[in-house]
């Protein structure tokens, strides 16, 4: 079943068309096989089982193929384009927007390019900064976002006005979940006023918890950041008498940087993620495990994504249904939490006995800094996706890998879809294999 992918020609049926100027580039002599048909598609599910015993539950959908297409639908001269960044940040935010930059500029010829400042809030309390790739030439090279972020600050129709009275036909938006959701209303706002303004997301969350495509930017120069702090974690612990090395991780829903990072470093002892709730005392739990581990080599090192063990941590009335301007539940801090847990448990069970608990939480730290190769090349692509992807007509949409190959997936569904670590697959069993630690069944 290949998905619907909204069209501004679906209520503005009369649109003309013109050459995409790729056509006219010395860099690319495109031939036809250069361009994307509407026949390319990608489909989600490539895994089947050949004997039928595992038969696949619902349809099998497919999506369109990312990339340029010989007919675009917007007069380059005339397009004033805007990008916008939000939510928390995450390595690779400035290469997305220098990218998009880049592609508008270089590939269609666009001169009017501008920057939303401070998020949502920015398109209706801020002067658009102009955008240029001599300006933004530097901008891969740092962390954070140089057009400034802020959570909140959404009024949909403040946001619409100033789009529309701006005279911008074209807006990028890069974010997270709460931001995608904040996409998929711009959108469906300017398609209920009939306006010839194509919307593209561009989905960012360094948690790697959006559902559909195989990875989201920043996450994999997380991860190997987060081994720096794992590997100081283990010095620490395995310089102490009975010492404890606590890493704690970004990973609010889902626990993939604590889990990836724990796959690649092989100095953890534990890793607790949000999609495994454990416990501390009794047969199985927690303090058994890490007891017996630091009999057996004196020290030991645990991992704990942000989100895990929310639950177990005490919370008064008035802060259980606390939330932050993204609308987003906010968490106590299970690091602080559990670095409190283990010494008191150690002070209870092993009186005059030596041990150290070293906490390590480099979870801005990681957040902030510039994105790795991969990462930076992934950014590269996405953005340049995107780019083709609203000249062509389209909108509301999101770019995206799914099996290795890029696609443009409806904004609707991203914002719905979860990417949550699955711990019945291989790649768990392995983990576990190699930690030993307990599957806290009770």
């Amino acid at each position: 079943m290949l998905q619907k992918l909204s069209h501004l020609t679906d209520y503005l049926p009369n649109l003309s068309t013109s050459l995409n100027p790729l056509e006219e580039n010395p860099y690319y002599h495109p031939c036809d096989a250069f361009y994307i048909w509407p026949t390319d598609v990608i489909l989600r599910d490539i895994l089947y089982d050949l004997s039928g015993t595992f038969e696949s539950s619902g349809p099998r959908l497919a999506y369109h193929r990312a990339g340029p297409r010989k007919k675009i639908f917007f007069n380059t001269t005339h397009v004033r384009a805007a990008i916008v960044t939000c939510g928390g940040l995450c390595p690779g935010l400035n290469t997305v927007v220098k990218e998009v930059v880049v592609g508008l500029w270089e590939l269609y010829g666009v001169r009017e390019i501008f920057g939303i400042k401070s998020g949502y809030r920015g398109f209706h309390s801020f002067e658009p900064i102009r955008l240029d790739p001599k300006l933004v030439d530097h901008w891969h090279k740092v962390g954070g976002t140089v057009l400034e972020t802020s959570r909140g600050g959404f009024d949909l129709k403040k946001i619409v006005d100033a789009i529309e009275s701006r005279g911008f036909n074209q807006v990028y938006i890069i974010g997270g979940d709460g931001t995608m959701r904040g996409a998929v209303k711009i959108f469906n706002e300017i398609r209920e006023r009939k306006l010839k303004i194509a919307v593209a997301g561009i989905p960012k969350t360094v948690d790697n918890d959006i559902g559909i495509i195989d990875r989201s930017f920043g996450f994999q120069t997380a991860v190997e950041a987060a081994q720096q702090a794992i590997n100081a974690g283990h010095v620490e612990a395995e310089s102490a008498v009975n010492g404890i090395g606590l890493v704690k991780l970004m990973g609010r829903n889902t626990g993939h940087i604590a889990f990836q990072a724990t796959q690649s470093s092989r100095d953890v002892d534990c890793c607790l993620i949000p999609e495994i709730d454990f416990y501390l005392e009794g047969e199985g739990g927690l303090f058994e495990f890490l007891n017996n581990r630091l009999k057996k080599n004196g020290h030991a090192v645990l991992v704990v994504a942000e989100g895990a063990g929310q639950h177990l941590i005490p919370r008064d009335e008035a802060r259980r249904e606390e939330k932050d301007e993204s609308g987003n539940p906010v968490f106590l801090d299970v690091g602080v939490w559990l670095k409190s847990e283990l010494i008191n448990w150690w002070a209870r069970d092993h009186p005059g006995e030596l041990s150290t608990v070293k906490y390590i939480d480099p979870t801005y730290m990681i957040r902030a800094i510039p994105a790795n190769a991969t990462d930076s090349s992934y950014c590269t692509l996405l953005a340049h996706s995107a780019v083709h992807g609203v000249m062509a007509g389209y909108t509301g949409f999101v770019p995206g890998p799914i099996n290795g190959n890029y696609a443009y997936i409806p904004v609707e569904e991203v914002t719905v879809a979860q990417n949550k670590v699955d711990t019945k697959d291989h790649k768990w069993a392995w983990v576990r294999s190699v930690t030993n630690q307990p599957d806290f069944m009770i």
